[in-house]
C-alpha cells in the first residue's frame, strides 16, 4: 500500500493537522471497539502535538477510553529530562483527566533493559491477548536523519527480531542515553495506522529515501521496514519535504 504524503507549511501546521485527525480516529476507535490505542513517540517533533491535545484541539477527547503506550524510552529514571514519558508528562499527561490505569509507560525501574523490555512484552501481550499482535489502534513515528525511528538505530541486532514485540537496544554511538528499550519491527508494523511525524532540513535527505525511492532502497533504512498491517502516513513540514 503506497503510504500517503501531507506536506505542511510549519510544525504547528503539522500538528494541527495530526491533532485534527487524530481526534477523529480515536472517536471512531472507541465507537467500534470500545477503546483507543495509542503508541506514542518520544523526540522534539511530537511534543507540540501533544499540547495541542491537551488545548483540546482534537475536540473533546474520551480520555477514559484511550490507553496510551510508549513507542521506545531510554533506559533512564522517569524524572530525568532524556525520558520520554517526562516529555509526554509534562506536554501532555498533567493537563487531562486520563485514568492513570490507561497509562502503559517502559517500566524503566526494572534493573536492565532487557528486564524492562521482556515485562513490556508481557504488558502488551496481555493487553492485547484478543488480537494476537500488538494492534495499535495508531502508532505516532519519529525519524532520525540516518533513518532510524523509535530506537531502532541502523545496525542495531534489535532490527534483526522476529518474534519479540519489545527489545532492549543501544543507540548509534555519540547519541546518549545509549539503553533503549523500544517496540521491534513486528511491534510497530502490526499497528492499524502508521503516523511519521517529521520537521526539519536536515531530514530531508532521508524524507526523499524513504518516500521517493524504491521499495529496496527505503528498505535499508529501519524507518522504511515499518509498515504492513495499516495505512501509513507521513506528516511532513516543507523543510523535511525539501521545498
Amino acid at each position: 500500500m503506497k503510504p500517503e504524503v501531507l506536506v505542511f507549511d510549519d510544525l504547528e501546521a503539522l500538528s494541527l493537522s495530526a491533532a485534527e485527525r487524530l481526534g477523529v480516529v480515536a472517536r471512531e476507535a472507541v465507537r467500534g471497539r470500545g477503546r483507543f490505542s495509542l503508541a506514542l513517540s518520544g523526540g522534539h517533533t511530537p511534543r507540540r502535538l501533544y499540547a495541542l491535545l491537551a488545548e483540546g484541539r482534537a475536540g473533546d477527547l474520551p480520555w477514559d477510553r484511550i490507553h496510551l503506550f510508549w513507542g521506545d524510552e531510554r533506559f533512564v529514571p522517569q524524572s530525568d529530562p532524556a525520558s520520554n514519558f517526562r516529555m509526554v508528562r509534562e506536554a501532555l499527561l498533567e493537563r487531562i483527566p486520563v485514568p492513570p490505569g490507561n497509562l502503559h509507560p517502559v517500566p524503566v525501574c526494572l534493573g536492565s533493559p532487557v528486564e524492562a523490555a521482556a515485562a513490556y512484552e508481557r504488558e502488551l501481550r496481555a493487553f492485547f491477548a484478543s488480537e494476537g499482535e500488538p494492534a495499535f489502534d495508531l502508532a505516532l513515528l519519529g525519524l532520525g536523519d540516518e533513518g532510524h525511528t523509535a530506537s531502532l538505530f541502523p545496525g542495531s541486532p534489535a532490527l534483526a527480531e522476529r518474534h519479540a514485540w519489545v527489545a532492549a537496544a543501544e543507540a548509534a554511538p555519540g547519541i546518549i542515553p545509549r539503553s533503549r528499550i523500544t517496540l521491534t519491527l513486528r511491534g510497530l508494523s502490526a499497528a492499524r495506522a502508521i503516523w511519521f511525524l517529521v520537521a526539519g532540513a536536515e531530514k530531508a535527505p532521508v524524507v526523499r529515501i524513504l518516500v521517493d525511492g524504491s521499495e529496496a532502497e527505503a528498505a535499508r533504512l529501519p524507518a522504511g521496514r515499518i509498515g504492513g498491517a495499516g495505512p501509513v502516513t507521513w506528516f511532513l513540514d516543507r523543510a523535511a519535504r525539501g521545498y
